[in-house]
């Protein structure tokens, strides 16, 4: 039974992921030309433009595969893909799409596995405390910036951090190192060094669920506290921190145990945002540069990367 639970599971995520291939091939090919058409308008831009455009964009979509149908293009992407584990070639990059993706990656997932960490350690005890403590000047702080969390848009806050981080801290964000530690062999000092690059990405991917997590087990945390076996319970001199860490506690983060689920992806797509803004070597703003270039190669399978992610 549960064996043929997860066979289904896994079959819907096949489905589903070729789903998104095909959504994400046809959208990325849906503007009017191709890469080729990009590149050499950013040649002509640039004063370097070909004599015989009509010539060089042949000869380009001939070297690229571009002159085949769409259908023939998707179909050897994806056979390539998931036959083969060849995911192509970055055509603005010229390099193979799964070592640049390798490149990114690794930041990429300790910026989405720290900000779920620290959703929880900061949210759980001040939820707890915000609820022990309801309406005292500690409660209303803690609200007031929660209510601040969920409203500001990740984007100026990362604006705002930015700044400040180099005007109070002289720390650069455009990179998880200093430019000392850039190319340095790895060892305490640079592992110290890009956490303390890392923390002002960590905080505006987790501000957001943060906030929402401490409102929900505050709301929980209430209503438990106000039920009648809990009354009872202290009526019979039970100690509080016992009483409060035997049922009530427990209770109220069933929900928050739920929340999981789609924290995990609003933390990964808020990560390419805040990528994109802060121009951090993430998944984000590779995405962002394949989609403008039309590189279906890099951007497709950055797209089922994340896809599959969440």
């Amino acid at each position: 039974m549960f064996l043929g639970y997860i066979i289904r599971r896994l079959l819907y995520m096949v489905v589903t992921l070729w789903i998104i291939s095909v959504l994400t091939f046809i959208i990325i090919e849906l503007p009017p030309g191709d890469f080729v058409t990009t590149y050499i308008n950013r040649l002509i831009q640039s004063g370097r433009g070909p004599a015989d455009r009509e010539a060089y964009a042949a000869q380009l979509r001939r070297l690229y595969g571009l002159d085949q149908p769409e259908f023939m293009r998707y179909l050897r992407w994806i056979e390539r893909m998931f036959f083969y584990g060849d995911f192509g070639q970055s055509l603005a990059w010229n390099r193979p799409v799964k070592d640049l993706i390798l490149e990114r990656l690794p930041i990429t997932l300790s910026i989405a596995i720290l900000s779920v960490i620290f959703i929880y350690l900061v949210s759980i005890p001040i939820g707890i405390y915000s609820a022990t403590h309801q309406y005292s000047i500690s409660d209303f702080f803690f609200s007031g910036i929660s209510f601040l969390g969920m409203s500001v848009p990740q984007f100026l806050l990362a604006l705002i951090l930015m700044f400040l981080a180099y005007k109070y801290f002289n720390l650069n964000i455009g990179s998880v190192f200093s430019p000392k530690y850039a190319t340095a062999p790895w060892s305490i000092g640079k592992f110290l060094d890009m956490v303390k690059h890392l923390w002002i990405p960590i905080v505006i991917v987790a501000i957001s669920s943060t906030a929402s997590v401490i409102r929900v087990l505050r709301g929980c945390l209430l209503d438990e506290l106000r039920k009648q076996y809990v009354i009872t319970a202290r009526a019979k001199g039970v100690p509080e921190k016992k009483l409060l860490w035997k049922y009530p506690v427990r209770i109220a983060l069933n929900p928050v145990v739920s929340t999981i689920g789609w924290d995990i992806p609003w933390v990964i797509s808020s990560e390419s945002i805040v990528g994109i803004v802060l121009n951090l070597p993430t998944l984000g703003p590779l995405l962002l540069q394949s989609l403008m270039s039309q590189d279906m190669y890099l951007g497709g399978t950055i797209v089922l990367l994340l896809a599959g992610m969440t």
